[in-house]
């Protein structure tokens, strides 16, 4: 094997080892993302979404549910949430995650059965699109911007009623 020879390897495994690791990245943050629909249905505990968000991240819910600031704001509104919506059941799925380095994007599709404050049923579809970072080894949610798409009774339909009052 000629030098020539030795070094093409060298540079195929090092692309090798970079491919493999964007690749366990985004294992990585699917399971991060698995965590926060975990906490979520668990009457969106406000103490396992500590374990989900960065310092200075940012929830961004619009204009349906406001944008809180820094872990201390996000803690806060989720300590709240299971008053007005009971019982939900997170779905995401069709990630589309893309990975640079220690800083990593995606978007979700969400698809939530709930029921809300009064007993009422209501489907939600949104997308939810995340900013990721990576810190010590670990990944965390930096920013979640959720776009809702509509949250309607389940008696009506999302074809009748967009959203919920």
């Amino acid at each position: 094997m000629t030098a020539e020879d030795l070094n093409a390897l060298k540079k195929e495994l090092e692309e090798t080892k970079k491919r493999i690791q964007v690749l366990e990245d985004i294992e990585a943050i699917k399971k991060l993302k698995a965590f926060y629909a975990k906490a979520c249905d668990a009457k969106y505990d406000p103490d396992m979404m500590m374990e989900v968000f960065t310092e200075d991240a940012v929830w961004d819910g619009g204009k349906e549910f406001g944008v809180h600031r820094g872990r201390k704001e996000i803690y806060n509104f989720f300590k709240g949430v299971s008053d007005s919506l009971v019982f939900a059941l997170h779905y995401f799925i069709a990630p589309d995650i893309a990975v640079e380095g220690d800083k990593a994007h995606g978007r979700w599709y969400m698809w939530q059965i709930a029921t809300m404050k009064g007993n009422k049923a209501a489907w939600v579809a949104a997308f939810e699109d995340d900013k990721y970072e990576k810190i010590d080894g670990r990944w965390w949610m930096k920013e979640m911007k959720l776009t809702l798409l509509f949250m309607t009774p389940y008696e009506e339909g999302w074809h009748k009623k967009r959203l919920m009052d």
